[in-house]
């Protein structure tokens, strides 16, 4: 099976990409997705965060999100520790939906930091969606409804296009 990471920054439109390849019958699995559900399912996962970040980080058993990501956004050390306990887990849930996906000929893994977190090297092939900055940071805002600099701290830490 032929596998493809689909990747770009936050407000690309890789979304739109991936919902068009799934109407043409295309199998997508969507990290980031597939993370906030882990880290809300996953027993072990939430210790691992809760030893990380504290209890605060999980409000009547649900990650609070908000709380998580001024603590991982503010501190560089922070994010990458938080890295480390999700992307293992990501990645093995990953393998096992592959492994569902026996008959596809090929599938698609859609994640914004696909390099990143080291999941490009079990890839076949990347493809990265584009979108000037502007239109990324206005997407973003209007769909998240959070204001510009909240959107810049999620850009800074993801892959420039360039590279």
């Amino acid at each position: 099976m032929f596998q493809v990471g689909l990747t770009g920054g936050i407000g690309s439109g890789k979304s739109l990409v991936c919902s068009v390849l799934e109407k043409l019958g295309v199998a997508v699995y969507y990290a980031d997705t597939e993370a906030r559900r882990l880290m809300n399912d996953d027993p072990y996962l939430i210790i691992g965060i809760k030893e990380l970040l504290g209890e605060r980080s999980y409000k009547e058993g649900k990650l609070d999100r908000v709380f998580v990501a001024e603590k991982i956004f503010s501190e560089p050390k922070m994010l990458s520790k938080m890295n480390n306990e999700v992307h293992p887990v990501v990645r093995k849930d990953y393998n096992r939906w592959v492994e569902s996906q026996k008959e596809a000929p090929y599938v698609v893994e859609e994640a914004a930091i696909l390099f990143e977190s080291g999941a490009d090297k079990s890839l076949d092939w990347t493809v990265l969606v584009y979108a000037p900055e502007d239109l990324r940071l206005r997407r973003v805002m209007q769909r998240d409804g959070v204001n510009e600099e909240s959107v810049r701290k999620r850009m800074v830490h993801q892959m420039d296009e360039e590279k």
